[in-house]
């Protein structure tokens, strides 16, 4: 379950699901190969992969999913079958975006790629409103204007209990031992308080990363895709997306041990153009519009406050989502672009399968149909179901 082999000579990978990223990463290290994994290593790699899988390396790569050569899976009446593009090849796509609802995946063949130093780390920054409306111009103007597939950002604001700490944290990328001149400037220019950007192994980033784990929390995450707004609206659309995110996040405040985040992710156009060059899945992003994945956490103590919290999330992704189609229908946002939610970010309430493409939510339950009749998965596991 937690083994990692890798093939030296053409990188191909096989993985056991019960390895965690930043295992897999250390394992790997040395060897000059890396995989498309997550951006943190506690992640744990069944459920990331059959989630998409949003990482450092998607604009070169993909998804996660994407570079999935076949899988191993036990099917609910006990049969081990192999999914490819040329076996059960209807199975192999929606294992590729679907969630626990066709088999128990028992390996990963992935397709490695080569790897050597990166450069990462996090830039801080003190929050004032002229903050806020920088870092939402840089994150907008990045996702757009960025030509170099190497370089990547999470754009974070983040407040704590009774708003002791209200910053911004830029999670910094880049796939290479050093940085292009002008790379970052347009986040570099704003003026952190605060960098731990080096040069590191790829496998250091990940075991790295971990700090952003609080541990004896409970922590809740929801998501929403939106279009990138245009030059000319950004500071409506942007700043009317934080605005509420402080709104509602400000109103429980007072929870002990509350952590509450927004994370701004871009999703230009070449992550949807590198998984369509791999092969179909069940995400199937149109690769001809740039679009944001904004991340919502909530991480608190004491579990007595679950149900208010739960409300508090599914207030933070209701309104921006309600916000997203008022401006559609006003044509302040782009109205035909298709706006699927990531998986691996999404909260319970969510109906992840509504908003794939009806044709990929009717594939799932064909699948799921046939390879499990009686509906065991269905009914006996939990997650999203078609």
């Amino acid at each position: 379950m937690d083994a990692v082999i890798v093939d030296s000579t053409t990188g191909i990978i096989t993985l056991g699901p019960g390895n965690r990223l930043d295992e897999v990463a250390a394992k790997l290290d040395g060897t000059g190969w890396t995989f498309v994994g997550g951006r943190i290593g506690h992640t744990g790699v069944g459920g990331l992969a059959v989630g998409g899988g949003l990482s450092y390396l998607s604009t070169q790569h993909g998804w996660a999913a994407s570079s999935i050569i076949e899988f191993e899976v036990v099917l609910a009446n006990g049969t081990v079958v192999h999914a490819s593009a040329t076996e059960h090849s209807d199975l192999f796509k929606v294992l590729k975006g679907g969630g626990n609802n066709f088999g128990v995946v028992t390996e990963y063949v992935v397709q490695g790629y080569r790897q050597g130093d990166v450069v990462g780390g996090n830039l801080v920054f003190v929050r004032s409103e002229e903050t806020d409306r920088k870092m939402l111009k840089a994150v907008r103007d990045f996702t757009e204007y960025s030509e170099d597939d190497k370089a990547e950002v999470i754009v974070t604001a983040e407040r704590t209990n009774l708003d002791l700490v209200d910053s911004w944290i830029l999670f910094l990328f880049y796939d290479g031992p050093e940085v292009p001149s002008g790379t970052f400037d347009n986040f570099t220019n704003i003026g952190p308080v605060i960098d731990t950007v080096r040069r590191r192994s790829y496998a250091d980033l990940l075991a790295w990363s971990n700090w952003v784990i609080i541990r004896g929390s409970v922590v809740m995450i929801g998501t929403e895709t939106v279009p990138l707004p245009s030059d000319g609206s950004h500071e409506v659309v942007m700043g009317g997306f934080h605005e509420h995110w402080r709104n509602v996040s400000g109103s429980v405040l007072d929870v002990p041990g509350l952590v509450a985040s927004i994370a701004y992710q871009p999703f230009p156009k070449r992550i949807a153009q590198a998984a369509t060059e791999k092969g179909p899945d069940l995400i199937e992003a149109d690769d001809d519009v740039d679009r944001l994945i904004i991340e919502m956490n909530y991480s608190f103590i004491p579990q007595s406050e679950y149900g208010r919290m739960a409300d508090a999330m599914e207030a933070t992704y209701t309104g921006i989502r309600d916000r997203v189609m008022d401006w559609q229908a006003g044509g302040v946002l782009p109205s035909s672009v298709y706006l699927p939610i990531l998986m691996s970010y999404g909260f319970y309430r969510q109906d992840y399968f509504a908003r794939l493409k009806p044709e990929n939510a009717a594939l799932a339950r064909a699948v799921a149909s046939r390879v499990d009749p009686d509906g065991m998965f269905r009914d006996r596991t939990g997650g999203w179901k078609p």
